[in-house]
């Protein structure tokens, strides 16, 4: 697109596996990433988040780095830019900053480099990069999204006008997502698969058919990841039975964590909410809805240009 005028991509936040859905199940949330782009003599990032301030300022930046990965790729050289960045989206929690960025980066690149890019072919973009469709896939798609990842393509559904909300509780340590994954197991057996992918398979239609009890079971019984995972989280089994008594159907590690995924029924979120902070009061607790729109482009005409990013 000509850059005469200033667009805005924003791109939501997402957790990933829910549970037993490990690598291929994931929702979007109603945290966002937010790019305020316009031509430039030069590459430019900037933002007054916090978390956003120390990294780099040129095209070193690792949204830069994958918008020009991805118009190399499409043997395209893309217009110098100033990127102004805002988020909502805490780093290295489990709530998909780094999948954001991804997103993001590869919308730059479809957007100033007229790409012209499906939505298929974003997803295998961005599940290459991440290694893992299901937090891309959220961001790009918005709603619950189930995903696969085999030879070199990604099959993926969105669902959307699903009655639950979430509350997420963010422990204030940071986990990286490599080092959780290094204690997970190399292989299972036979027999541990087969139950392990039947609770995932039943976490599914349980979410769809809206049997929160068998949801939350599902949740709990995952073999994949979370009692691997669990003893590296400060306090996960009082939140678990906290959220419990407070209304939630069931219970999970948000993508590696360290956040914990609290989910109850629709209009009962903010209860909830309200009581694990009142019980975690050294954690930051958040309400969070289903974002159903995934990540979006406005154009802002520059003569009718008010700077529409939120300033904290």
């Amino acid at each position: 697109m000509p850059l005469n005028n200033r667009f805005i991509i924003k791109v939501p936040a997402s957790s990933a596996n829910l549970g037993p859905g490990f690598d291929s199940m994931g929702v979007a949330l109603n945290l966002y990433l937010t790019l305020e782009v316009e031509e430039s003599s030069h590459w430019e990032f900037s933002s007054t988040t916090d978390e956003l301030m120390h990294l780099p300022t040129d095209e070193t930046h690792f949204i830069g780095q994958i918008a020009l990965q991805i118009a190399e790729k499409y043997g395209k050289v893309l217009p110098l830019c100033k990127v102004k960045m805002e988020s909502e989206i805490p780093l290295a929690r489990g709530l998909g900053s780094s999948a954001a960025a991804i997103v993001a980066g590869i919308e730059l690149a479809d957007t100033v480099g007229n790409l012209g890019l499906t939505q298929k072919e974003k997803i295998l973009l961005a599940t290459e990069i991440e290694g893992h469709p299901d937090n891309v896939g959220a961001s790009l798609l918005g709603g619950l999204v189930i995903g696969c990842y085999l030879q070199n393509e990604v099959d993926m559904l969105s669902f959307t006008n699903l009655p639950f909300e979430m509350t997420a509780v963010i422990p204030q340590e940071i986990l990286l997502t490599k080092d959780s994954r290094d204690i997970l197991p190399t292989a299972f057996s036979k027999s541990e698969a087969i139950q392990a992918s039947a609770t995932a398979n039943l976490l599914v239609a349980a979410l769809l058919s809206e049997n929160w009890d068998v949801a939350g079971k599902m949740m709990e019984r995952d073999l994949f990841h979370q009692p691997y995972r669990k003893p590296l989280i400060h306090g996960y089994q009082e939140i678990e039975n906290m959220a419990k008594l407070s209304g939630a159907f069931g219970v999970a590690l948000s993508g590696a964590g360290p956040t914990v995924l609290c989910f109850t029924e629709k209009g009962k979120g903010t209860r909830l909410a309200q009581d694990l902070q009142a019980a975690f009061p050294e954690m930051t607790v958040r309400p969070l809805q289903i974002d159903y729109t995934g990540s979006s482009l406005q154009v802002i005409e520059s003569e009718n240009f008010i700077n529409p990013i939120k300033q904290p």
